[in-house]
């Protein structure tokens, strides 16, 4: 957008009209971030009370004004660590500000995350989603709330969510990641209520922004991008800043999709509080302070819109209003380390009661779930495992209106594993739809659809194809931790994998220790279509995001095929299953693995005891325990890789607790440390096969 078309007033009679944005605010705002900043700069970082500290110097005006347009209730947005006057300006509370920086209890996250991403559940203005220490994480969570302020409206039927918008946060480094472009592919398809807010202020700690997009201007580039409005200038000028925010929030808001602003800020101290900036010249440092901000807003607002005493009014009273908020803030005490363990996952108190969050997740929006059951109702007919799936999907889709299903391919195709077939015509492109090429793209999207009170079902298509996911899936699952139970992301992925009729290092890993390393994930592992249907209704109705792994060998084999169980049947996780009882020594294992385990324990002859764990976080240890203080020997067995697989974990354990209980070491049977061969001979060499079981078995029962 050119400047002539910036400088116009609103209704373009008159073109030195004041933009309609409360100044009064806007200035206020701006004055209290310069406090904030010269207060840690001079004093609490060099008494290291604060250890993180990024100055939010020529980005803070700007950044009042945007804070100041976001006042709807569904109104979303995530920025980065250096969004705090934008905090401010959205309603973060001042002492709160201080604490985080601080590490003091309470705030944003009572001392566990570092002091410069906020986050502020929802109240009578905007939701600010748990910001990321990692850049460019903000933006795909930003667009999975825009599409839920959709499904609102067009499936939930909720009119409040009519004209609100999603604002992502950035700097111009940002615009090189995976989710920023991923981000913008899925708001300008889907035409989704979006604002790209970029902030440019040249560098990526010391990197020029030529190098993170040629020319050094995102917005430039993006001019012909189909479906984005562009905005582009000056985030220094009072007047083009306001101006050039409300045409975009008007826009955005008018639903006619997403729009991005590029604003050209300076940074007027370094990268961080370490950063000395000598990459910098004289003269590009002299020219980035004549550009400061705060000078020109004072010049733009007096003496029209205040006088110069009532300016230093504004002044004295952010001074006096920081000084008392620090005094606040270090009365604070410091985090209590008995409750650091506290709300990885979703807890209970002494009465029983869900401590819940306050926001996120179907639980937080009061929402009623169907009686269940753990007794089994099972139908005449058995069925595999993918058709089990499908009618537990169906059933709770049915059943539960903020359950959204979605994935590459889950759509008309109904899954490259036919899982979803058919769900789409029944539900419609609302509830089960397809999704760009994105891994980071469908994970980050759930998050904010399930921060804004879904239910998100999303598909990867294949175990090795949520790498690209990773950052993602780790920030959903800290969430609740970091945030201190303020902020949670139910969801659940449905993730394929392991060998099938034959294997190759892209379609055939498990690597599920993975996830039982992920903090606050639950991880299911069904050997059969009972278990799938019981533990993927858990998970639908679960309060924690879980990994739901659907062993590809499994979904049409005759082995895990089970009768229907009903539509009101559940299996808690941390809940194992004796296969077959014995005396003689343990069995342990899940998934894949299952019934190899039970032909190999048939076929050797050995009085085993096979343990199916089901689910691996939790994993029932009582149950392990208990059958091998009594056999007295166990062979652990699973199809990840040997080393650092979860079958150490569950040796460490026995060997920690029932060490004087064992007559033989632990052993375990499992993948090389190699990745899945794709030639069938070579796959059958590595996989644990029923011969190298039963074999162990009986080597085991004679020692």
């Amino acid at each position: 957008m050119k400047l002539a078309s910036v400088q116009r007033s609103l209704d373009g009679s008159d073109t030195a009209a004041v933009p309609a944005v409360d100044w009064h605010r806007v200035a206020y705002t701006t004055l209290l971030s310069r406090q904030l900043d010269d207060l840690e700069e001079n004093q609490l970082v060099k008494q290291r009370q604060v250890l993180y500290q990024f100055s939010a110097r020529g980005h803070d005006m700007a950044q009042a004004i945007l804070g100041s347009l976001l006042n709807r209730r569904g109104d979303a947005a995530c920025g980065y660590y250096r969004s705090r006057p934008f905090m401010l300006s959205v309603g973060l509370d001042l002492e709160d500000a201080m604490s985080g920086p601080l590490m003091r209890s309470g705030g944003m996250s009572d001392g566990r995350d570092i002091g410069v991403v906020f986050n502020l559940p929802a109240s009578d203005g905007a939701c600010v989603l748990p910001m990321s220490g990692g850049v460019g994480a903000q933006y795909t969570p930003v667009v999975g709330w825009a599409q839920a302020l959709r499904y609102r409206q067009r499936v939930l039927k909720e009119d409040d969510a009519e004209g609100c918008m999603a604002v992502a946060l950035g700097g111009d480094a940002s615009t090189a990641t995976n989710g920023f472009w991923s981000a913008l592919n899925i708001s300008t398809t889907q035409k989704l209520p979006v604002l790209f807010y970029i902030e440019d202020n040249g560098y990526g700690i010391s990197v020029p922004s030529s190098f993170q997009t040629p020319g050094g201007n995102i917005a430039a580039n993006l001019s012909s991008f189909t479906g984005l409005q562009i905005y582009d200038g000056s985030g220094s000028d009072p007047r083009e800043a306001a101006e050039l925010l409300l045409q975009a929030t008007e826009w955005v808001r008018s639903g006619k999709g997403p729009a991005l602003l590029r604003l050209v800020v300076p940074r007027l101290n370094g990268h961080s509080g370490q950063d000395t900036q000598a990459y910098k010249s004289d003269a590009q440092i002299e020219l980035e302070r004549k550009n400061d901000p705060l000078p020109k807003l004072k010049e733009f607002m007096v003496p029209g819109l205040l006088s110069q005493s009532e300016w230093n009014e504004l002044q004295q009273k952010a001074a006096s209003d920081v000084a008392q908020a620090l005094d606040r803030a270090l009365a604070r005490a410091q985090p209590d380390p008995a409750g650091i363990r506290n709300f990885v996952f979703s807890e209970i108190d002494e009465a029983g009661k869900p401590v819940l969050q306050k926001q996120g997740g179907l639980w937080s929006v009061g929402h009623v779930f169907p009686e269940t059951s753990e007794q089994a109702r099972p139908e005449p007919a058995r069925m595999n495992m993918a058709t089990a799936i499908r009618r537990t999907l169906d059933a709770e889709l049915a059943s539960n209106s903020r359950l959204v299903v979605f994935g590459e391919d889950v759509g008309p195709k109904g899954g490259v594993h036919a899982v979803t077939l058919g769900l789409q015509d029944k539900y419609g492109e609302d509830r089960v739809f397809d999704t760009s090429l994105s891994e980071e793209g469908i994970i980050g999207r759930a998050v904010g659809m399930a921060a804004a009170g879904l239910m998100p079902v999303a598909e990867i298509q294949f175990r090795k194809y949520a790498d690209p996911a990773e950052e993602q899936l780790n920030d959903c699952g800290t969430m609740r931790w970091r945030t201190n139970n303020r902020f949670a992301a139910p969801m659940v992925v449905r993730i394929p994998g392991g060998y099938f009729k034959c294997g190759d290092p892209w379609h055939s890993q498990c690597g599920e220790v993975k996830w039982a390393h992920a903090v606050g994930w639950r991880l299911a592992m069904p050997s059969n279509a009972e278990d799938a249907v019981g533990l993927l209704r858990s998970a639908m109705r679960d309060n924690n995001p879980t990994i739901f792994f659907e062993h590809r060998a499994l979904l049409d084999d005759i082995s895990a095929r089970r009768p229907y169980p009903g539509d009101d049947y559940v299996v808690p996780f941390g809940k194992g299953r004796k296969i077959l009882e014995g005396n003689a020594l343990t069995v342990v294992s899940w998934g894949g693995m299952v019934v190899r385990c039970e032909e190999a324990v048939r076929a050797s002859g050995v009085d085993a005891e096979l343990i199916d764990l089901r689910t691996l976080v939790p994993w029932d240890r009582e149950m392990v325990l208990e059958s091998v203080r009594r056999t007295r020997r166990c062979l652990i067995v699973h199809e990840d890789t040997v080393t650092a697989g979860f079958g150490a974990e569950i040796a460490a354990v026995l060997t920690d607790e029932a060490f004087f209980d064992l007559d033989a070491p632990v052993r375990r049977i499992a993948m090389p440390d190699i990745p899945s061969p794709h030639n069938p001979v070579l796959l059958n060499e590595v996989v644990p096969s029923v011969e190298k079981i039963a074999a162990a078995l009986r080597d085991l029962d004679g020692v």
